[in-house]
Formats: C-alpha cells, sequence, structure tokens
C-alpha cells in the first residue's frame, strides 16, 4: 500500500509541476508582444546549444523566457539600444533535430556578446523593424558597427 501512495504523491507532484510551468507560459503570454523564441545558450558543439523559449517586446527590451523553467523572471534580455543584426541562415542539418525547419537564425550582436536567436520567417520581419525602430541618435556607427547579411 505504501507503493501505491508514493506512486500517487510522485504524479501528483509531477502534474503540478506541469501545471506551473503551464500558466508560468500562459501569464507570459497574456502580457501581449510575445513570439516563439529560440536562443543559442552555448556554442562548445556545432548545431547543439538552443533552448527553447518565449521573448517578449517590452519597450527597448526582449525578454525571452525559457519553455522548461520554473523561474518567473527572463534568463535573458536583450536591449534594443546597441544591438545589431550582423546576418542570417537557414538551420543546418543538427539544428534541424530541435528547429523548425521553417525558423531562420539571426546572428545579432550586442555590447556584451554575439547572441544566436531562432525564431519563425514571419517573426523576422517584426523582430527587424523593432530592432531598426531605435529613437533617434541611437543607431550610429558605434552603436551598430556591421551590416547585415543574408546567408
Amino acid at each position: 500500500m505504501r507503493i501505491v501512495e508514493g506512486i500517487g504523491i510522485a504524479v501528483l507532484v509531477l502534474l503540478a509541476a506541469l501545471a506551473v510551468l503551464f500558466l508560468r507560459r500562459l501569464v507570459i503570454a497574456r502580457q501581449g508582444g510575445t513570439i516563439e523564441l529560440g536562443v543559442r545558450l552555448s556554442t562548445m558543439v556545432p548545431g547543439r546549444g538552443w533552448s527553447a523559449g518565449l521573448a517578449r517586446f517590452a519597450g527597448d527590451e526582449l525578454r525571452w523566457y525559457r519553455i522548461f523553467s520554473f523561474w518567473p523572471g527572463p534568463r535573458r534580455v536583450l536591449t534594443r539600444r546597441g544591438l545589431a543584426v550582423e546576418r542570417r541562415r537557414t538551420p543546418d542539418a543538427a539544428e534541424l533535430l530541435v528547429l523548425p525547419p521553417d525558423w531562420v537564425i539571426v546572428r545579432c550582436i550586442n555590447r556584451q556578446a554575439p547572441v544566436e536567436i531562432a525564431m519563425a520567417e514571419r517573426a523576422l520581419t517584426g523582430f527587424l523593424s523593432w530592432v531598426e525602430a531605435a529613437p533617434p541618435g541611437e543607431s550610429t556607427p558605434e552603436t551598430r558597427p556591421y551590416r547585415y547579411k543574408t546567408g
């Protein structure tokens, strides 16, 4: 009987954890301005290191939240100031195992370090508009040193 109780408690805890993850995603998405976005957290192994998440536009910030995380805050924050798109490309064969085939990978440079993000082609248009919509005076060669290249 103790084994059955233990299994029942474990199932209940698992369902509660899944409910918390679902509610967290619902709260983030309900605030509006969200897109599905993958971020490459590690570049140690080619084609690996991608993590799925939701990104929310909040003024001059793009706040990225991991899908499978209990942390209420964003894991990464990209600010529009000093952010430049260096190039875009399609996922290679190894990346297609974790990313949808219709997604585009964009390499961005910000003041800290380069970052690769992946998103749907439809979301890319909005992202590029957001990057270029910086207030006057912020789009100088010092803050945007790289040109956008395809391929």
